[in-house]
């Protein structure tokens, strides 16, 4: 009996221990997984830039370069 509490009691500290260090990797992995999703995210918008129903074929980037144009 004495050496199944001693196990056990070793058992409770490693996890103890170890707790902090797993909770931190599971969080640092949904961060990653987060960041790689708005990253993602990001370049399937500048892929293809959202149009507003307002203006059909006016996209941010189109808007410069007719103003630039027009100023030549």
């Amino acid at each position: 009996m004495n050496t199944f509490l001693d196990y056990l009691v070793v058992l409770a500290v490693a996890a103890l221990l170890l707790a902090p260090a797993l909770y931190g990797a599971a969080r640092e992995r949904r961060v990653d997984r987060q960041i790689r999703a708005a990253a993602e995210r990001r370049r399937e918008q500048q892929r293809a830039p959202a149009r507003g129903p307002g203006h059909p074929g006016r996209s941010p980037q189109g808007r410069g370069r007719r103003q630039h144009m027009k100023a030549a």
